[in-house]
C-alpha cells in the first residue's frame, strides 16, 4: 500500500496569556500520528519560569523529542524537518526576548527563520502570544520589542497555511 504524505504546512497559534495555545498546538500534534519534535524556547532564569517549564513538560507525551533551544530556531527547523514531521515551537514570544536580550540582530534572526519556514517539507506548529492588543507600552524598548513581534507575526501570517487565535480556551480561524 502507497503511503499518503502530507503537504508542508505551517500554522500560527495566538493567543493571550493562559487563552489555551500550547495545549491546542499539542493536540494537534498528537492527533497527527506522525513523529514530532517539541521546540522549546523558554529559559529558566527564575523559579518561577522552571515552574512553567516543568508544567509545560508534565504535558507533553514521553516519545516526543524535545529540544531547548532559546535562540537558533531557523537551524533547529532545518535540522528537523522532514516529510511526515511535525515540528512544534513554543513560544516565538520568548524567543524573540532572547534574541533581543542577547543583542542578536532582530532582522537577520527573523529573516533566517522566515526563509526556514519557506522550505519546509513537514508540519510546523508555532506558538505564539498576541501581545498587541493593549495599549501601547511604555519605554522604547517595549514599544520595539511588540513592534518586531507584531511584524514577525504579520510575516508569519502571510506564509502560513492556517492562523489560529485562541481565545478563553477557544481556537477561533483566522485563516484556514
Amino acid at each position: 500500500m502507497a503511503q499518503i504524505h502530507q503537504m508542508p504546512q505551517v500554522h500560527l497559534i495566538l493567543g493571550g496569556a493562559r487563552s489555551g495555545k500550547s495545549g491546542y498546538a499539542e493536540q494537534i500534534a498528537q492527533s497527527m500520528s506522525q513523529a514530532v519534535t517539541y521546540v522549546a524556547t523558554a529559559q529558566a532564569l527564575d523559579s518561577e519560569m522552571s515552574e512553567r517549564i516543568a508544567h509545560h513538560q508534565t504535558q507533553r507525551p514521553n516519545h516526543w523529542l524535545t529540544i531547548e533551544e532559546p535562540i537558533q530556531l531557523a537551524q533547529v527547523i532545518k535540522q528537523h524537518d522532514d516529510e511526515g514531521q511535525v515540528i512544534l515551537v513554543d513560544c516565538l514570544t520568548l524567543w524573540l526576548m532572547n534574541i533581543i536580550y542577547q543583542e542578536q540582530d532582530v532582522q537577520v534572526a527573523i529573516d533566517d527563520f522566515l526563509a526556514a519556514l519557506q522550505s519546509v517539507k513537514g508540519t510546523v506548529l508555532l506558538v505564539s502570544n498576541e501581545i498587541s492588543m493593549g495599549v501601547v507600552p511604555m519605554g522604547k524598548a517595549s514599544r520595539d520589542y511588540v513592534d518586531s513581534l507584531g511584524r514577525l507575526h504579520q510575516a508569519i501570517g502571510r506564509i502560513a497555511d492556517k492562523v489560529t487565535l485562541m481565545v478563553a480556551g477557544i481556537p477561533m480561524a483566522v485563516k484556514s
